[in-house]
């Protein structure tokens, strides 16, 4: 019990820190996304969707996932408090980092014309994706240098720089959409990538001085983090790949509004809640990754996250479900009603999230690249033929039921695998939570199309209260950190008494 209670306040402290710097970025990028819907509207923000869903689908394919697999390495030399090697791994890092960089540049340009038939049916983009290669190549170095903070432990820098990060994108990309409008796309694109790659080289250079070595020693020595690398960009690219396609379906399909719609319920469910997940690669995967031979002690490590995670992520889907009709007018405005009911039945797919992300960790954590490209394969072919299968006959709503559906799938289909190769074991209590918490969700969900009016907003309030308090309910009885805060909060209130002082 008292292991249980240590790894859960671990979880829950570093959960805390990214989740409370999270909250913050989260309002950034709400007063952001706001001004972009308003001044863009849904053509718009449809169209910084593609350019963004390009980016990452040329930055996966050709980065060699060195900000994953490069995390690892680090930090098991980290671990060992062996200084010599955590040096000589940076600058195995950085120097391959360099070449990915331009690689990746150099596919932008090239693959410019071949994307632009695919994605668009009007127009011709090709000097677009030419301006965002140097994304591509900025996003590369971002990336290693997050990794080396991320190995080497520096999370709370690593927190501070993503917020400055956004905040700073907040000021300096609204203005230029305000005076450009949709010709400051690209621009605001790269001045962010600017931003952020600046921000975390200052960063990482405070601890480890900028050093490269292009010998073929020395980056032969990086074969390993590129040989499992590969398996990350073939995951990457089928990835990226399905991310790009579904856009691309409902562009040509669609229109390009109903792209920005779809991105639009994207962002709002699935990448805002992520503030919840936010610990997971920076503390969870470094954490796993050095439990090296012990079965037990794995299996322990991922049952108490995914707890954790679904006591903290179960009420915000209830509260998502049932407040999206006054979130997405305030958030962003009145033109993205039409995605509320896509966003809802997406917000189940979150129970789903929060249980197959830390177990698919574990492939990762081991160097198991052929195990993660099949998870991550059989999940990215089902997710694109269960969107076009449920768009073509049901629309947005549709596009969100997939989501939903394939997550369940994915859900059951992991734990299967890594029963198989890892001898996983799931735990009762994750099963226990489900239990509960599911059902307030989906009710929830049923909500919206059986009740109107003071009867809703009741029976949601009192939903999305019930799926708290049990969520209150375990984590105090299952941490200290309830004593500590009670314990803390008593001292500050406590009457000071004046010490009697006796004659000598």
């Amino acid at each position: 019990m008292g292991d249980n209670k240590g790894s859960y306040n671990h979880i829950l402290k570093y959960t805390g820190i990214f989740g409370g710097i999270q909250v913050i970025n989260i309002l950034f990028a709400l007063i952001r996304n706001k001004f972009v819907a308003l001044i863009l509207g849904p053509e718009g923000m449809g169209l910084v969707s593609l350019f963004n869903s390009t980016i990452k689908l040329v930055s996966d394919s050709t980065n060699f996932g060195i900000q994953i697999s490069a995390v690892k390495n680090i930090s098991e030399a980290f671990s060992k408090n062996d200084s010599r090697e955590v040096e000589r791994n940076i600058v195995i890092v950085r120097s391959w980092s360099i070449l990915v960089a331009l690689l990746g540049m150099l596919v932008c340009m090239l693959a410019g014309p071949l994307v632009d038939n695919v994605a668009f049916s009007w127009g011709d983009h090709t000097l677009h994706f030419v301006l965002l290669s140097p994304i591509v190549g900025m996003m590369a170095i971002t990336g290693g240098e997050t990794a080396i903070l991320k190995g080497t432990q520096q999370l709370r820098g690593l927190a501070a720089v993503s917020s400055l990060n956004i905040f700073l994108a907040l000021i300096t990309t609204v203005p230029m959409y305000y005076v450009w409008g949709e010709m400051a796309i690209i621009p605001s694109l790269v001045v962010v990538a600017v931003i952020q790659m600046l921000l975390t080289i200052r960063h990482s250079l405070r601890f480890y001085p900028l050093k490269f070595d292009f010998s073929k020693e020395t980056l032969g020595k990086g074969a390993g983090m590129i040989k499992l690398g590969i398996a990350f960009v073939s995951a990457g690219i089928m990835g990226s790949g399905v991310d790009f396609g579904i856009r691309s379906l409902l562009n040509n399909y669609g229109a390009l509004d109903t792209v920005g719609l779809y991105n639009a319920g994207y962002v709002m469910t699935l990448t805002y809640a992520g503030m919840v997940f936010s610990a997971m690669e920076s503390d969870y995967f470094p954490r796993l990754s050095a439990i090296t031979c012990d079965t037990a002690a794995r299996n322990i490590a991922i049952n108490n996250q995914i707890e954790v995670l679904l006591l903290l992520i179960s009420p915000m889907i209830v509260a998502f479900i049932v407040f999206m009709p006054i979130i997405v007018p305030l958030l962003l405005s009145s033109k993205f009603v039409s995605s509320i009911g896509m966003m809802q039945i997406m917000a189940l797919s979150l129970y789903c999230r929060a249980v197959v992300l830390p177990m698919q960790y574990l492939p990762l954590s081991r160097g198991d690249s052929r195990s993660y490209l099949l998870l991550e394969a059989v999940y990215d072919v089902l997710l694109f033929i269960a969107t076009a299968l449920l768009y073509d006959r049901c629309g947005l709503t549709g596009a969100g039921a997939a989501v939903t559906v394939v997550g369940i799938i994915d859900v059951l289909f992991t734990i299967f695998y890594l029963r198989i190769r890892y001898s996983y074991v799931f735990s009762n209590r994750i099963v226990k939570f489900l239990l509960v918490q599911t059902p307030l969700g989906v009710c929830a969900f049923a909500l919206t199309f059986f009740s109107q009016g003071w009867l809703y907003w009741v029976a949601g309030a009192l939903m999305f209260f019930v799926s708290l308090l049990f969520s209150l309910f375990v984590i105090r009885r299952n941490t200290g950190l309830w004593e500590i805060v009670s314990g803390k909060l008593l001292n500050r209130f406590k009457p000071q008494t004046k010490k009697k002082h006796g004659k000598g």
